[in-house]
């Protein structure tokens, strides 16, 4: 077995170019441009009022989606380092693997894919990435959206899922049926352990679990508990917990470092064309990282993402999503006439849908609260 995957890294110089074709910068690849102007964009800034798990009247404290972003990067790009794959790719996809995120978390994707099922069509987050980056951000005259890389492109539309030809039809440009370059593979699983580990740091700060729980109900978390019992036997419960946590991200990303290159060993994968022609993913967590991430999943499903409170909350935002999604489509002239302009031909509920899926969770409590008292917008 290969020590890193250096072999397997995509190479930049392959890049299938943009859709509008531009000049070479003079000290910037095009993934580190595509980087850049993802973090200069305004759907990325708007991830910094929007919901991860828990809602902001909580704690200031808690991780929103530009956070969670930034620690999925950090993870993606210490692994991408590690096995000498293209650090400046996978950064990029890491810092764009959340941008069609919709206010309120999963509760507004929910809501929003139930008001497009009316018209026969659907909301996913992936998906509204992709459009974003390629229509609905406006920035520059010579074309739309951000003209991104067709490789960072098609790593948006395949970090989470891989699919069929006709499977997805908007997809189809998209090399349907093969895999993504290992790079965008890794996203997935990074952003995977990042959510797991976040969530179990906010639910134990909200007091929702004990680590006690935790160690009672997680394989393999009592021996990390020891562990740190054993180097800090006077430390508070409060660090004691922080340093169990340091220690299980390290486990969990070193189980995805270990296991991507046991699968690409085992594959004998040798270049980046063969990496997409393989059959099955190549980033993978080894057996005690898996275990490790489905104890936590369920967990966390017990303890906190379908607790009573949390659930009540989300039905609540629910009904205030629709009740803003009918709003908007009695009168789409309720929508900011520069929104309008720059999407033209767009069908009414199309554009409602793109325009609340933008909202930061701010600019919606505060547009819905407009709305429920009849204020001019």
């Amino acid at each position: 077995m290969h020590s890193t995957l250096a072999r397997l890294r995509f190479p930049v110089s392959q890049a299938r170019g943009r859709r509008y074709p531009e000049p070479p910068h003079p000290y910037r690849n095009e993934f580190q441009r595509d980087r850049d102007r993802i973090v200069h964009a305004r759907a990325f800034r708007r991830l910094e009022n929007k919901t991860q798990v828990f809602t902001d009247p909580l704690s200031d404290h808690f991780r929103n989606r530009l956070t969670h972003t930034i620690e999925v990067a950090q993870m993606a790009r210490t692994v991408a380092a590690v096995l000498e794959l293209d650090e400046d790719l996978t950064e990029t996809l890491a810092l764009a693997h959340d941008l069609g995120h919709p206010p309120f978390a999963h509760a507004g994707e929910e809501e929003l894919n139930r008001q497009m099922a009316r018209f026969g069509e659907r909301f996913d987050h992936n998906l509204h990435a992709l459009r974003i980056v390629e229509w609905v951000e406006q920035r520059y005259a010579r074309f739309p959206g951000l003209n991104l890389t067709f490789e960072v492109r098609e790593g948006i539309a395949k970090h989470s899922r891989d699919f069929e030809p006709g499977e997805f039809p908007e997809l189809e440009p998209y090399l349907p049926g093969l895999r993504p370059p290992l790079e965008a593979q890794l996203i997935d699983l990074a952003d995977e352990i990042a959510y797991n580990t976040a969530d179990l740091d906010d639910g134990y700060s909200a007091g929702i679990f004990t680590l006690r729980d935790i160690c009672e109900q997680v394989p393999h978390y009592e021996p990390i508990r020891e562990e740190v019992e054993t180097q800090f036997p006077g430390a508070p419960e409060r660090i004691r917990f922080n340093e169990t946590l340091r220690l299980l991200i390290d486990r969990l990303v070193s189980g995805l470092i270990e296991g991507t290159l046991q699968a690409a060993g085992e594959a004998g994968a040798t270049t980046a064309g063969e990496v997409r022609r393989y059959p099955r993913r190549l980033a993978r967590l080894t057996r005690e990282a898996r275990e490790i991430t489905a104890a936590l999943k369920r967990f966390l499903g017990r303890h906190v993402y379908f607790a009573d409170e949390l659930m009540a909350e989300r039905a609540r935002l629910c009904a205030a999503v629709a009740q803003l999604f009918d709003w908007f489509l009695a009168d789409p002239a309720r929508l900011p006439e520069a929104y309008r302009e720059a999407l033209p031909g767009e069908a009414p509920h199309r554009l409602v849908c793109d325009y609340i899926a933008g909202m930061t969770d701010g600019f919606f409590r505060r547009t819905h609260d407009q709305m429920r008292s009849g204020a001019p917008l």
